[in-house]
């Protein structure tokens, strides 16, 4: 004899309402990974960035050893703002980092920075130097100032 017992099915309800959870821990895991993974790669563009505006900056600051009255850049009143970077006096540093000279504020006897004396003769030169630096995408740019005595 066949002993045939009713069942309710409870079972089936109950595992089906935990795949349905272990899905929706799944389906979170992945977006919350896919947002860090683009969070971490924004913060490397911008590092990239970062670090290319102040390689050009640095050049920049050398480069106002050697040059003489001309090759400057003019024409801005606020050149974190107002640059025309398509401009002939702006120089390119390697990796397309771009930085600009703009021609020397000269001093004589009182410089612009604290400690100078009134007897000091020498006269001062100073520059100010921009440069903007990209990432790994257009989107990450980063844009650098430095007043530089010479």
């Amino acid at each position: 004899m066949i002993n045939i017992q009713r069942k309710s099915g409870a079972i089936l309800i109950i595992s089906l309402i935990i795949l349905l959870l272990l899905t929706l821990i799944g389906v979170t895991a992945i977006q919350t990974t896919t947002l860090e993974e683009k969070m971490a790669g924004n913060l490397r563009d911008q590092n990239l960035a970062f670090q290319a505006a102040e390689s050009a900056l640095r050049t920049g600051e050398t480069d106002t050893a050697t040059l003489a009255s001309s090759g400057f850049y003019i024409g801005s009143t606020n050149p974190i703002t107002d640059i025309n970077w398509a401009n002939a006096a702006v120089r390119t540093y390697s990796g397309g980092a771009l930085y600009i000279i703009e021609p020397p504020v000269i001093t004589y006897g009182y410089g612009l920075e604290a400690g100078t004396s009134a007897s000091s003769a020498e006269t001062q030169s100073w520059y100010r130097i921009t440069a903007r630096g990209t990432g790994g995408t257009a989107n990450a740019v980063v844009t650098l100032q430095s007043i530089f005595k010479r």
